[in-house]
């Protein structure tokens, strides 16, 4: 089946742009009321994602006055009158779920868009919501938007209204941090944003009550659930969903007085597989017809090794240059330590090969953390305004930064850069399977794109994509932001771009011939708005593997 799309790059229509900010002026503060109003219904509309070729999750929550269960007609149409069904089924929803519904119809055509609705048992009629299947054999492009960190508490959720009155997109892919598990009090969070959006609980949340409360405050915005009905989406944890920092038995911001640690996790993963249209799988891969194989892997519970702490490292040594070798050469390098696990980096290895054995032009990597090597520059007093200099111990840490920087220690432990051997295995099995490999990461908060390189070759590009809301490096740096990204670049030659102070996500456009991403950039913070901050585009050609301008 061939399918293709209309010219690259199409602006909005005018009706969609229209109903869109009239969504947004007239539901300004419309979450908290709605949050405190909805009790029982369809308490959250729908949404749809995960899609294969012949199935796709469809998801509703549907809240039975007395609290008891009920049972669900799910209609499937080609029209959004629904005159064309093409599939009926039917689910349950159960105070046991939280009254979230999941149903995944199977048989649908490959590459087709559907409209889809629930039905109660009493006649009531969710919203309708819009998915589509992913296709097979030939196709000549296919267009992702890609999603990463949206703090409720730090900003509007712009990105997913502008993203939602769009008609040019194919799938949605968010790569983590859906929802923040922190307390509506941290230093980034603005208090009236908070109470107007109706965020709960005020604390951290801890228990499955307090997951399933953070979740359900979330999907009441507007521009989220816009986004839901609009496209499928195939998302993934990263730590927020748990907790800041984690790892396989663990997280930096858990504390012994939070309970155990499995029973954390227990919480939070019901809570998402409940909230969330995907199916239980940590790790998977879809096809994209014979164009790419895209593969959604897990870096953060599943087979994480612990961070590394060099601080903890040196802490106590007399020669602090000696120990930072010690730890560089040793810790650092250890190669038993991994992201993924040894099952899932085999299992990639060998998805890789199969892909372009099977003539599969692009292998395209969605995971949380970025990959490309990232060193401290030394120029950073250019972060700071003149007259708001660092602190002298913000200084001395910088500067302690950039030395060991100068060593080939990264600014990160949490991101591959604390895995090397990991990241070498995922780029060497790339280079060997002749991988066209592009990898989409998100958790930072601000856009950068890298060249990756293993033993002195290319071995693909990085597209990492900044907050949907989430306050990046610009939440301790006041400087000129061109100078900040200016000093990032000149210091790190793999880094080809990067923006470290502006909101909003990415779209990728893949073709036989190349992948072109577009960074989108809006307001957050303080508005809501669609209007359009900027745009930045990169592109890389198939056997290429190195990022152009275009």
């Amino acid at each position: 089946m061939l399918m293709t799309h209309k010219p690259p790059y199409p602006t909005f229509t005018r009706r969609s742009l229209l109903q869109a900010t009239a969504l947004l002026s007239a539901a300004a503060i419309l979450p908290g009321e709605l949050f405190a109003s909805l009790k029982n219904g369809f308490t959250h509309s729908v949404a749809s994602g995960d899609p294969l070729q012949q199935s796709v999750t469809l998801w509703t929550r549907f809240v039975t006055p007395n609290g008891e269960r009920d049972e669900l007609k799910v209609q499937i149409a080609k029209d959004k009158s629904f005159r064309s069904i093409v599939r009926t089924e039917s689910t349950i929803s159960t105070p046991e779920a939280n009254f979230c519904v999941h149903s995944r119809p199977t048989g649908l055509e490959p590459g087709e868009w559907y409209w889809y609705r629930f039905i109660s048992s009493d006649g009531q009629i969710s919203d309708v919501g819009r998915t589509c299947t992913l296709p097979s054999g030939d196709i000549d492009n296919f267009r992702i938007g890609v999603f990463s960190c949206a703090n409720a508490t730090s900003g509007w959720f712009n990105a997913y209204g502008h993203a939602a009155a769009r008609d040019d997109l194919n799938l949605l892919v968010h790569l983590g941090d859906y929802i923040y598990e922190s307390k509506l009090t941290r230093s980034d969070a603005l208090k009236e944003l908070a109470v107007s959006r109706g965020i709960q609980p005020q604390h951290e949340t801890v228990s499955l009550a307090d997951y399933r409360l953070r979740y359900q405050s979330y999907r009441m915005d507007p521009d989220l659930q816009a986004l839901h009905r609009r496209y499928p989406m195939i998302s993934m944890c990263d730590d927020h969903e748990t907790v800041n920092n984690s790892w396989q038995h663990g997280a930096k911001n858990h504390g012994k007085d939070e309970g155990p640690w499995p029973l954390r996790m227990q919480s939070a993963m019901q809570a998402h597989d409940e909230w969330m249209p995907m199916r239980r799988e940590p790790y998977t891969r879809y096809e994209l017809g014979n164009l790419a194989t895209l593969f959604r892997i897990e870096t953060r519970t599943v087979g994480r090794s612990k961070q590394l702490d060099i601080a903890a490292w040196l802490a106590n040594q007399p020669d602090k240059l000696k120990a930072a070798k010690e730890f560089r050469d040793g810790p650092l390098a250890d190669p038993s330590r991994t992201l993924m696990g040894s099952a899932q980096e085999k299992w990639l290895t060998d998805g890789l090969t199969n892909s372009t054995l099977n003539g599969t032009k692009w292998q395209i990597l969605a995971q949380q953390v970025i990959m490309g090597t990232t060193i401290m520059p030394r120029d950073f007093m250019a972060w700071f305004k003149p007259d708001a200099p660092p602190t002298e111990s913000k200084k001395a840490s910088l500067e302690f930064a950039s030395q060991l920087g100068e060593l080939g220690i990264p600014t990160s432990m949490d991101r591959w850069d604390g895995y090397p051997a990991a990241r070498k295995r995922v780029l060497s099995a790339s280079q060997q399977a002749n991988a066209n490999l592009v990898v989409l990461s998100g958790d930072s908060h601000n856009a950068w794109a890298y060249d990756l390189e293993n033993n002195g070759k290319a071995a693909g590009v990085e597209f990492a994509v900044q907050g949907v809301s989430s306050l990046g490096m610009d939440k301790r740096y006041f400087g000129n932001p061109a100078d900040i990204e200016r000093s990032f670049m000149d210091t790190n030659k793999n880094i080809k771009w990067c923006d470290t102070s502006r909101r909003g996500y990415m779209v990728i456009d893949i073709t036989p011939d190349k992948v072109t991403n577009e960074w989108i950039f809006l307001h957050s913070r303080h508005k809501r708005s669609l209007a359009l901050l900027g745009t930045h585009r990169l592109t890389v050609s198939r056997n290429q593997n190195k990022l152009a301008s275009i």
